[in-house]
């Protein structure tokens, strides 16, 4: 049934992409695909129709869902014979109304997944945002997750645009491959598209959250950004991908920067949350990887808090990484210690490594704790914290560590609005 399904949704999208030849902006990466596509979708409004994945709608259902311009009806047999009908009407009759610019996500689980997402919607813009170690265990090596990933670059024509991550050695490596023009972006020297002189505004008085500076430089112009309400350096790189389109569309830097003033992060990605005892959250709950999990604890560590209060690394466990798994997660659990955190707090199974790797790089056992489950962790945590301090919450979507965070946050009742898994099918 399923395989039925995928085909007509193949054909349908097919023939609807080639009536209306909207630009498709395709992207994928291990890391940063929805944070990417949501700057895209930020730096675009208002001046570009166009309409973007929702959700997690980044594979063979998902794609031509987005294209087709509806949601899944899960298993509702009538729901998806109203799909077809819509699918069908666009294809039979001309909607004036359907978007410029389709920006999807392309999600890669195993081999060939992103040949047949490619083969469905051709890109005429393909962003690689990272290759990292995430399902590894579908894939047996870095080099062929990026060999998948880079199928993206390698399907664009000479009339494209190839936007890739500059710090990223995979991607890097990518522009060597591609037909097309390249954009590369990133925090170092060498990239088309940098940014420089970051500062993070975590004011300490308050412990309100006044975003982050930097400068956007590309091709000798430099033009000052201020995105107010993130923390991540993920959500940087965000915002250099999606300047990357924008010149794609011939769009003016400084529009650009202006339009990312107001960039939230989606849910479970790096955002900060009050919580209770006068404490605060960085909700990082959405998935996990080794190069993710570093990169978070890097920012945890850069915040400047009161000397009374403490920071916390709440870690859940990195799932589909494969013969990665023990390295990975030591190699976080140092990280937390070489950041100068002070607890660690370790969730799940896989995370007795990460408490392994923080004592074997000197933390002291006092300080780290493991738990079996995210609620025990959460209930020790409830009773432990104290006023100021600030404590990051990561984990794979199998480690549910949103579980933790919707027990420390000052206001539960906004859960389903915040945080990531709060539907039904989540609980």
């Amino acid at each position: 049934m399923r395989r039925l399904l995928r085909l007509k949704l193949k054909i349908w999208s097919k023939l609807i992409l080639r009536r209306y030849q909207p630009i498709i902006i395709g992207i994928t990466g291990s890391i940063g695909k929805t944070s990417a596509k949501d700057a895209i979708v930020r730096v675009l409004e208002g001046k570009i129709s166009s309409r973007a994945s929702s959700k997690n709608y980044n594979n063979e259902i998902g794609v031509p869902l987005t294209i087709i311009g509806v949601d899944s009806p899960g298993k509702n047999i009538f729901g998806w014979i109203n799909v077809g009908l819509k699918a069908i009407k666009l294809i039979l009759k001309k909607d004036e109304k359907y978007p410029r610019v389709l920006i999807l996500e392309m999600g890669v689980d195993r081999p060939g997944d992103l040949n047949y997402l490619t083969n469905i919607a051709p890109v005429n813009v393909a962003l690689v945002t990272a290759v990292s170690y995430s399902h590894l265990e579908y894939f047996g090596s870095l080099n062929n997750i990026k060999k998948e990933k880079q199928v993206l670059i390698e399907k664009l024509d000479s009339k494209g645009l190839a936007i890739l991550n500059y710090d990223n050695e995979s991607t890097r490596e990518m522009v060597s491959v591609s037909k097309s023009r390249v954009i590369t972006y990133g925090l170092s020297k060498g990239a088309d598209l940098q940014a420089q002189d970051i500062i993070y505004n975590f004011s300490r008085g308050n412990y309100e959250l006044d975003g982050i500076n930097f400068k956007l430089s590309y091709k000798g112009s430099i033009v000052p950004v201020n995105m107010k309400n993130v923390l991540s350096e993920s959500s940087i790189y965000a915002a250099l991908a999606a300047t990357a389109v924008g010149i794609y569309f011939d769009l003016n830097l400084v529009d650009i920067a202006k339009s990312l003033n107001d960039f939230v992060l989606p849910r479970g990605r790096m955002n900060l949350l009050p919580g209770i005892k006068n404490t605060f959250v960085i909700d990082d709950t959405y998935n996990s990887s080794p190069e993710a999990a570093l990169a978070a604890i890097d920012i945890l560590s850069r915040v400047k808090i009161d000397d009374k209060s403490s920071k916390y690394a709440v870690l859940g466990e990195m799932l589909e990484i494969g013969h990665y798994t023990e390295e990975g997660h030591r190699l976080v659990g140092s990280k937390v210690f070489e950041g100068n955190i002070d607890y660690l707090i370790a969730v799940s199974e896989k995370s007795r490594d990460f408490v392994r790797g923080a004592v074997e790089a000197g933390m002291a056992a006092d300080n780290v704790f493991y738990f079996d489950a995210p609620e025990e962790a959460a209930s020790f945590l409830k009773d432990r914290i104290r006023t100021g301090d600030l404590l990051l919450v990561k984990g794979s979507q199998g480690a549910h560590m949103e579980k933790v965070v919707k027990e420390l946050m000052a206001e539960p009742e906004k859960a389903e609005q915040l945080l990531v898994r709060q539907g039904k099918e989540w609980l």
